[in-house]
C-alpha cells in the first residue's frame, strides 16, 4: 500500500504529464490550423486529432477550477462521476481507457449480433418466399 505522500506525488506527476501532453497536442494543433489557413488539406487522422485537441481545450476550463481553487480537487471524483467526459483526454488513466475500450467493444459485439440475426431472418423469409 502506498503512503499518503507517495499518492500525492503520483497525482502531481499525473497532472504534470497531462498538462505536458495537452501542451504538445496544442502546439501540433496550431500547426494544423496554420496549414488549414494556408489552403492545405488535412488527413482524416489529423482532422480527428485537431477536433480532440479543441475539445480538450474547452474541457480544460472547468477542470482548471478544480486545480486552482484550494481543496476543490477533493470534489473532483464526485464531478467526474456525474460528468465522465469533463476531464481532458490527456488526463485519462490507463484503467479508464481500458474501460472505455471494453464498453465500445461490447457495443460493437451487440451490434454485430443484431445484424447477424437480422440477416438470418431475412434469409429465412427469402427462402420461404422463393420456396
Amino acid at each position: 500500500k502506498k503512503s499518503l505522500r507517495q499518492k500525492a506525488v503520483d497525482e502531481l506527476k499525473h497532472y504534470y504529464n497531462g498538462f505536458h501532453l495537452l501542451w504538445t497536442d496544442t502546439k501540433v494543433a496550431a500547426r494544423m490550423v496554420w496549414r488549414l489557413l494556408h489552403g492545405q488539406v488535412l488527413t482524416r487522422r489529423e482532422r480527428r486529432r485537431l477536433l480532440r485537441t479543441c475539445a480538450d481545450l474547452f474541457r480544460l476550463v472547468p477542470f482548471l477550477v478544480f486545480v486552482i481553487v484550494p481543496f476543490m480537487e477533493l470534489l473532483l471524483p464526485v464531478f467526474l462521476k456525474l460528468f465522465p467526459q469533463m476531464l481532458p483526454s490527456t488526463f485519462e488513466t490507463e484503467s479508464k481507457k481500458e474501460e472505455k475500450l471494453k464498453k465500445k467493444l461490447n457495443a460493437r459485439l451487440e451490434l454485430a449480433k443484431f445484424l447477424r440475426e437480422t440477416i438470418a431472418e431475412m434469409a429465412k423469409r427469402n427462402k420461404a418466399d422463393t420456396g
